[in-house]
């Protein structure tokens, strides 16, 4: 007789899991409003807005802190002006590169014209405004072509595909993001191989043809909270864009261990990384143009977050996942993103286990050269919050030993409800 696929995954020992703080550093802005009006009030960036422009507004689909309250921050202050703003959705194929999914995506976070006060004019429509020195097209979204006057708002950090001197910010936010789908996928048809190269250049065709009035360029900390926010005049984004990538990149988010076996991800998802799971916390890099200094045995993914919209771009880089996940998953929404990139490996799918149990327990079943009965793991919420994560009781020593790591409880089993699946907080 044959065995079943869980009984060869068989039982096998759950370590007990501590929380911890990861301590980095801390400072962010509290007062976001002040923040944003006295950089848009600088005199070099204020004198871009006058009464009776008609000025588009990009609203991207990452996860930004208090996003929603700094676009509404730049709202009122161009209607202030005189001027009269609109958000458009910047945001490549995202949403299934379709309109109405793109103002999904932005409702998700709160964005809505009701909040801002202002229009959300969302369309895939694209208007070529000039050619690369290497002969490609160079399109934007259509609204932010016909206005008066554009403004780039993006958080800047580290990509996760491709590594050069513009990576995720203001730069790719115009290429990328006001490219819609068309544009995106116009830039990355040669491959992530060259991405550090095509973003730059794409984006110094839109600055020199499009009336770009100036970026607002966003910085986080390792806890997701607004580390810096700047305004840069156009002509000054590449410069600020480039710098401000260095800091973010220091001040990223990371795992403060080393030979972790298993690492438990409770939610994949676009809103927190434009891989589903940040690779630079996860250690599983989709494309050969960007990598770490560690490597993790195994990953397993738990669920999609809602904010998602079923993009589970990101599981294909785990090991396991849950038939929850699967049946949460928009798949041609998913392989729009995957085509429009030019890398499948993300929106591959992985070993499906029919709850969280066994997605985990298979996981350590077949890590090799460790002890599995004290395995080295650790959960996190997903990979943009990682300041308070849980650790296996086998790492309590080395943290100890961190003074950035600052231990919360004491050792406790995983919860599992009566399905298999982990019970939240457990």
């Amino acid at each position: 007789m044959n065995s079943s696929l869980y009984d060869v995954i068989g039982t096998v020992t759950m370590p007990r899991m501590v929380r911890i703080r990861q301590k980095f550093d801390t400072h962010e802005i509290t007062d976001l409003e002040e923040a944003v009006r006295r950089e848009l009030l600088k005199p070099d960036i204020i004198s871009t807005i006058r009464p009776g422009m008609e000025i588009a507004i990009t609203a991207g689909s990452r996860g930004i802190a208090s996003h929603r309250r700094i676009l509404k921050t730049v709202v009122d202050l161009v209607k202030e002006k005189g001027a009269h703003p609109f958000v458009v959705p910047a945001m490549g194929s995202h949403g299934g590169a379709t309109a109405q999914g793109q103002l999904e995506i932005l409702e998700g976070f709160g964005i809505t014209p009701d909040f801002l006060g202002c229009p959300i004019l969302s369309s895939m429509e694209t208007v070529q405004v000039g050619t690369s020195p290497e002969g490609h097209p160079v399109h934007i979204d259509k609204h932010a072509c016909e206005a008066d006057g554009i403004i780039v708002i993006n958080k800047v950090k580290p990509h996760t595909a491709f590594r050069g001197p513009h990576e995720s910010g203001l730069m790719k936010m115009m290429t990328i993001g006001l490219g819609k789908q068309y544009g995106a996928s116009l830039c990355h048809q040669a491959g992530f191989k060259h991405m550090g190269r095509l973003v730059p250049m794409f984006a110094h065709v839109i600055l020199k043809n499009c009336n770009i009035l100036f970026g607002l360029a966003i910085v986080e900390n390792a806890y997701s909270r607004t580390y810096l926010i700047e305004a840069a005049p156009a002509y000054d984004i590449p410069g600020t864009d480039a710098r401000l990538l260095t800091l973010a990149r220091q001040l990223m988010p990371r795992i403060l261990f080393d030979d972790i076996a298993v690492l438990v991800i409770d939610e994949i998802g676009k809103n927190f990384s434009g891989d589903g799971q940040d690779p630079n916390v996860s250690s599983r890099f989709a494309t050969p143009y960007a990598s770490g200094d560690f490597s993790i045995q195994k990953v397993c993914v738990l669920d999609i977050s809602e904010k998602s919209h079923g993009i589970m771009i990101g599981a294909g880089c785990a090991d396991t996942c849950t038939r929850r996940l699967v049946d949460k998953a928009n798949l041609e929404a998913s392989y729009v993103n995957a085509i429009t990139s030019t890398v499948f490996d993300c929106v591959r799918l992985p070993m499906i286990l029919k709850d969280d149990y066994y997605a985990i327990a298979a996981c350590i079943r077949t890590c090799n050269e460790v002890d599995r009965d004290n395995i080295r793991m650790v959960r996190i919420p997903n990979t943009l919050e990682i300041g308070e994560i849980l650790i296996s009781e086998s790492m309590m020593e080395d943290a100890r030993k961190n003074p950035r790591i600052e231990v919360l409880s004491e050792p406790e089993l995983m919860k599992f409800d009566g399905e298999g699946n982990l019970v939240r907080g457990g």
